[in-house]
């Protein structure tokens, strides 16, 4: 199949280079030149584990422009995978939803055979139908359903294993209005042997919504029992592994420390808090999610000054600045608030992580930012904040350690160690 990717960002990205993979020819159509100079390149402007070296692989099936009418004329059905960011009070922003639709339907009016559009950017139940739709229709003059196909295919991707969950889902949603866009999306998709469900549009993307509120709640469900064992002296983690034995519960998401980031369950849950909030529903149990995960990583903070109870002057490593491993990504890390707080209580910071020192040094560019993560660990004291696999390998003795993420060697060697929730 023929098909175009509008937005070449994580989501775009995997998407679009897993279906060339699979023997789809895909062009990939963004605004950032420098974006698509780079994919041309066979060059992945996003950091995700494996995608360089499949692009790589795919380089003949695979193109990017910036032209809408090459892009859209050239290829059987297109996914919408730009960004949905939320504005200050959690409500989601659909202007690159809005913009995108326009061009695209403006394509579509000089197109003569029948195209499918795929909304697979995170979107409030509704906005397909009600804002994408419009916008098509409007623009192209033509109808969706009839003219154009139009449906929801939300993702399921975690951030440094994104490849392998797109070639390997554990479910395929398809949210569609017509027949003739879900038989577009079964023979797209018919090689999966994974559960597939059809449903409403609407209800594919309240599927998305709901999965990612639910995994943020396990977290900070875990993080309060966390903090409740760090109290009472109990191993949380030897709790949650005989909570997750229960087959009602499962034990996936059950990790106590210092919160979830990234681009996808603060926005989610802050959007679906804001959409209910303007239809009169009251969601007390996601607000205190987000209270929770808000509150978490300052412990770091708490449990270090009973070591250090001034921190004027004094130098503290930071071990992880991306929001989890394998990512460069440090949207909504939880080490951004706690170097905030160590900056506002007077404290040196060197700081170390892999992949995201280039993105943490233009949030905080005047903190000491160091070329090893053995140069991190000579400092007054280490928080851990990220569990990159080479923690685990760290000297950590001698040292104090303040351990957001339970890396089990600096829990066996170090001179004091305090464990947020164990």
């Amino acid at each position: 199949m023929k098909i175009s990717i509008i937005g070449s960002g994580y989501v775009g990205m995997v998407t679009g280079t897993c279906f060339a993979e699979l023997g789809n020819v895909v062009t990939f159509l963004d605004i950032d030149t420098q974006k698509i100079a780079a994919i041309n390149a066979a060059k992945s402007p996003i950091y995700e584990l494996g995608l360089e070296e499949m692009l790589a692989r795919n380089r003949s099936r695979i193109a990017a422009t910036t032209d809408y009418n090459e892009a859209i004329h050239t290829t059987d059905i297109t996914f919408l995978c730009v960004g949905t960011p939320c504005d200050d009070e959690g409500a989601i922003d659909l202007k690159y939803i809005r913009a995108a639709s326009a061009d695209l339907g403006r394509a579509l009016r000089s197109k003569e055979e029948r195209h499918t559009v795929i909304v697979k950017s995170t979107v409030l139940p509704g906005t397909t139908e009600q804002v994408v739709g419009p916008i098509l229709e409007e623009t192209s003059n033509t109808r969706a359903f009839g003219d154009f196909g139009l449906g929801s295919n939300p993702e399921f991707l975690r951030e440094g294993v994104a490849v392998r969950d797109f070639m390997n889902p554990d479910r395929i949603v398809f949210g569609t209005g017509d027949e003739k866009t879900r038989a577009v999306l079964e023979e797209l998709y018919a090689t999966f042997s994974c559960p597939k469900l059809a449903t409403s549009i609407k209800t594919a993307e309240m599927i998305k919504y709901t999965s990612n509120a639910f995994l943020a709640t396990k977290i900070s469900f875990a993080n309060e029992i966390g903090n409740l064992c760090k109290h009472l002296g109990i191993d949380t983690g030897e709790v949650f592994a005989g909570v997750g034995l229960d087959a009602r519960i499962n034990p996936a998401f059950f990790r106590s420390g210092i919160g979830f980031g990234g681009s996808c369950f603060p926005k989610d849950v802050k959007a679906l808090i804001a959409h209910a909030q303007s239809a009169g529903e009251a969601v007390d149990l996601l607000r205190s999610v987000i209270k929770v995960n808000d509150q978490q990583p300052l412990k770091t903070i708490h449990l270090l000054k009973k070591h250090i109870p001034d921190l004027r002057g004094a130098t503290i490593g930071i071990l992880g600045l991306a929001f989890k491993p394998d990512t460069d990504d440090i949207r909504e890390s939880r080490a951004m608030p706690i170097i905030g707080a160590l900056l506002a209580e007077g404290a040196r910071i060197i700081a170390y992580d892999p992949l995201a020192e280039t993105a943490t040094k233009a949030i905080f560019p005047t903190i000491g930012y160091a070329d090893s993560p053995d140069d991190a660990l000579k400092v007054d004291a280490i928080i851990i904040a990220t569990e990159w696999k080479e923690f685990e390998y760290l000297d950590y003795s001698g040292r104090i350690v303040i351990d957001g993420r339970n890396i089990e060697r600096a829990k066996k060697e170090a001179a004091v160690y305090e464990g947020v929730c164990w």
